[in-house]
């Protein structure tokens, strides 16, 4: 392009492109046609000279430094064309979404009928299936499926011979399959080449008719024939049966070796089965045999419930009648149904299985093999922490921490100098009483909202039918079957509680019984967990209270209840079977776990008694902690000072000990008569038996070593269990220094055992322990270099002053925090470029409308001041007649 000013460049560029000079005139003018592309290319090319020179098309960038050679991108721009595309994409995207944004779907519901109150449904059907057909019968030019037949100049071609216009003669059947020469290749040899040259003749209506019914006569004559042809061969089969049957039934000849025919005899005649004459009548006995009946469906909760309660009622009545005498007959099969036990369906929802396996009792625990806490369970090891079944279901609230605490509210001094409280507020037991042996148990009870009645009911029933009454109460009083019986099944459960604790209660504790009845306890605890947890609250908060009435009368004093008795031990271990103890948090089992460590750390040994109740505790705590592993202090330190004061030894004081365990009643007044004398004791130590233990006048030389035995054996499981613990050898060595000083003479058969194996067990963890702990060491690093203020020059590349992290990886890290910035520029760039175009779109429709109001007000004003001229012209036309008139 020519320099210069920009006027000369555009007359150049004009005269140039051919836009201006002289035009061709005259003769050779185009058409109109022609005319209108030359415009088209003009305005092209003055498009073309207008962007090339206007100035504000372009926009260059200067580089601060030019390096020759160098291309750097995005130096020139033309921002005018790239504003003009980004509003052209606006329109069609972002304009298209503004305007449709509160438009409703567009779903036009075009169903015949649909929208026609007039039309009953039946109608509404009927039209659509006539539409339906109508494009059905549009879309498919051959639709076979039609009820209409096919036609072919108006003839059906069902009636038509497919083989008509074909040389293939099928009337005469000694010619049929061959062709006739002289109508298919071109004439043939036929004599009748004159006939076969004329036309032939077209045939009428009435000809055309006469041979289509005739045709139709033919085949269904046909088809008549057949069938009775089929029935012919069909009965003539029925007759033969007999034969065929007997050809069936024919004996193998070469079935046997007495059948076999030899070479060059005679064949002998086959002997036939006698034919089943009574093959008829078992076939008819089959149409009459009973078929399979539906089973019943499978019944709801609430529908067994209300089942097993009809049942109950219906059985009580009859019993009633039967003690009145007025239907004998009937009481026998009933009493037989009654007492047979109900087996397990597949609708049972096991809330009430009838455990058969009896449980050892709560002295279990301090044998050898202690049965772990389970419910139903007899065959497993306490004292090796087999944990009870957990519940997910159970829930724990805040409230029952403050009812484990209900006893601090009331008055310091009435807790303190009060007397000793029992767990139940019945009487005292008694002894219990059994059933006379004629007397038949009832089907239905009461439900009892209190021990007392409780203890009603069971007055005359025997021991072993109690889980019968309770399963009894529980099904009458199912929660499905009245409002009010949730309520009264959550007395039940701390009635039962009370009633365990009753029937564990010396002189006579019935283990057994407790086992039968911890499934149905069980079950309630988890159908009502909330309530149950305050009722077994409410009993470890009266413990509590009594362990700090016996500790402020003394806890040397022998009258003084500091240890737990058989039936608070027996509620311990009911709540380790029952509730979760790996919790970290449980609202029955966190008070349970501190009461207990209150016995084992505040109480004083002062007999064997006490040695007992706290090796049981023991016991339970290795129970507890079997999944957790949580570390008590408490029940080791009375484990080894259980062997403190039962087994002989060389130490004489506490300043003699190994180790910084407490000791405070070690070679006291009341533990001196403890130590055990080998010279009596047996050789065999049998299991230790709790009940016996806790109410034994004087101790003895076998129960001593039963409890020795006990707490040797406790030391090695709690070994065991503690050998992950960081002061594991801080722990255990002074212990096994005191285990190894036991006198050998002091020993029987069966103690050595386990004081061996526990020795072992202990020197092989402490091996292990020592093995893996490492010695503490300063922390491992680099150097630290002295910081050094000399500028780091990147001669490898020119880009010296981007990043260049050693670090790869928070090298990415930075260039990812970089590109994210840059992308979230440019995204609210991008936004803010949206809402000036939907602001200006917004702003065009407000000027639309506030141009098309003032047109609107201008109209009304025009109006209004044409009738307001029209009657001030009227006003002064008045005026001049009254004027006039000389009326003014």
């Amino acid at each position: 392009m020519a320099k210069g000013s920009q006027l000369s460049q555009l007359k150049s560029a004009l005269s140039h492109a051919g836009v201006t000079g002289n035009q061709q005139n005259g003769k050779k003018r185009k058409r109109v046609n022609s005319q209108e592309k030359d415009k088209e290319k003009r305005a092209a090319k003055l498009d073309e000279i207008h962007k090339k020179l206007n100035p504000f098309d372009t926009k260059v960038t200067k580089l601060k430094h030019e390096v020759g050679g160098r291309k750097v991108k995005g130096l020139t721009g033309k921002p005018s064309q790239s504003k003009q595309a980004g509003l052209e994409q606006r329109k069609r995207t972002l304009l298209v979404e503004y305007e449709e944004k509160g438009r409703a779907g567009g779903i036009v519901d075009r169903r015949f009928g649909e929208n026609d109150p007039t039309m009953s449904l039946e109608e509404r059907m009927l039209e659509r299936f006539t539409k339906e057909r109508q494009r059905a019968s549009r879309g498919a030019a051959f639709n076979l499926e039609d009820e209409d037949e096919l036609t072919h100049y108006g003839q059906s071609l069902s009636k038509l011979d497919d083989f008509d216009t074909v040389g293939l003669a099928l009337e005469d059947e000694d010619d049929a399959g061959q062709m006739d020469v002289g109508k298919t290749h071109f004439g043939g040899f036929s004599d009748d080449e004159d006939e076969s040259e004329e036309p032939e003749r077209k045939k009428s209506k009435a000809e055309v008719m006469a041979e289509v019914m005739a045709k139709s006569k033919e085949h269904r004559l046909r088809r008549q024939m057949e069938r009775e042809e089929e029935s012919n061969v069909r009965h003539e089969l029925d007759q033969e049966f007999d034969s065929l049957r007997d050809l069936i039934y024919a004996p193998d000849p070469s079935a046997s070796g007495s059948n076999s025919i030899p070479l060059g005899a005679a064949p002998k005649p086959v002997e036939l089965a006698p034919p089943d004459v009574d093959y008829d009548q078992r076939v008819r006995e089959l149409a009459f045999d009973a078929r399979a009946k539906p089973k019943d469906r499978t019944k709801t909760e609430e529908e067994v419930a209300l089942a097993e309660k009809e049942a109950l009622e219906k059985a009580e009545r009859r019993r009633r009648k039967r003690m009145l005498g007025l239907d004998e007959s009937d009481s026998e099969a009933e009493d037989g149904r009654s007492r047979k036990k109900r087996k397990r369906g597949g609708d049972d929802l096991e809330d009430d299985f009838d455990n058969d396996e009896a449980w050892d009792g709560i002295g279990a625990g301090l044998g050898d093999q202690a049965p772990a806490a389970k419910v139903g369970d007899e065959d497993e090891d306490e004292d090796e922490g087999s944990s009870a079944d957990e519940e997910d279901g159970e829930e724990e609230e805040d409230e029952d921490d403050e009812a484990s605490d209900n006893g601090q509210d009331e008055d310091e001094e009435s807790e303190v100098e009060g007397d000793h409280e029992a767990l139940i507020g019945s009487a005292k037991p008694t002894k219990r009483k059994s059933k006379a042996p004629d007397k038949e148990l009832p089907f239905t009870f009461p439900c009892p909202a209190t021990h007392e009645e409780l203890l009603e009911i069971l007055d005359d029933v025997d021991d072993k039918d109690v889980p019968t009454v309770v399963q009894r109460i529980r099904a009458l009083y199912h929660t499905s079957l009245a409002p009010e019986n949730k309520y009264k099944l959550q007395v039940l459960t701390s009635v039962l509680i009370d009633h365990i604790l009753y029937v564990s209660s010396p002189p006579e504790p019935h283990f057994d019984l407790i086992s039968t009845l911890l499934p149905h306890l069980y079950a309630l605890i988890r159908a009502y967990p909330i309530q149950a947890a305050e009722n077994f609250v409410q009993k470890l908060s009266l413990m509590h209270k009594n362990l700090k009435r016996g500790l402020s009368r003394g806890a040397l004093d022998p009258q003084s209840k500091t240890w737990p008795k058989l039936s608070e031990l027996t509620l311990l271990r009911i709540i380790g079977a029952t509730w979760p103890t790996s919790d970290m948090n449980h609202a029955v089992v966190s008070p349970t776990r501190v009461l207990m460590g209150e016995y084992l750390g505040l109480a004083r040994v002062r007999s064997l008694a006490d040695i007992a109740s706290g090796l049981f505790l023991c016991t339970l705590f290795l129970q507890f902690e079997a999944l957790s592993k949580r570390f008590v202090p408490e029940a080791v330190n009375f484990a080894i000072n259980s062997v403190l004061h039962l087994a002989p030894h060389g130490y004489k004081d506490t300043t003699t000990l190994p180790g910084t365990f407490p000791a405070p009643d070690f070679r006291s007044e009341l533990c001196r008569g403890l130590t055990l004398d080998a010279k009596k004791a047996k050789a065999a130590v049998p299991k230790a038996d709790l009940a016996a233990l806790l109410t034994a006048e004087a101790p003895t030389d076998e129960s001593k070593a039963q409890l020795l035995g006990l707490a040797i054996d406790l030391l090695g499981r709690f070994a065991d269990m503690y050998k992950g613990l960081e002061g594991f050898i801080e722990l255990y060595e002074p212990l096994l220094e005191i285990l190894q000083h036991i006198h050998d003479q002091s020993r029987p058969g069966s103690l050595q055992t386990r004081l061996t194996s526990a020795t072992d067990t202990m020197r092989r963890l402490l091996k292990f322990a020592r093995e893996a702990r490492q010695p503490l060491l300063l922390q491992a690093h680099k150097p630290i270099p002295i910081a050094t203020y000399i500028p780091k020059f990147e001669t490898s590349k020119s880009s010296y002053l981007r990043r260049q992290d050693p670090d790869h990886e928070r090298n990415e890290a930075a260039k990812l925090r970089s590109q994210y910035k840059q992308e979230r520029k440019g995204a609210i760039r991008e936004l803010r470029k949206d809402s000036r175009f939907l602001a200006g779109v917004e702003q065009k429709k407000q000027a639309e409308k506030d141009r098309a109001y003032n047109d609107s007000l201008k109209k009304v004003y025009g109006s209004i001041q044409t009738e307001r001229a029209e009657e001030k012209a009227m006003e002064r036309e008045k005026s001049r007649e009254k004027k006039r008139s000389g009326r003014k």
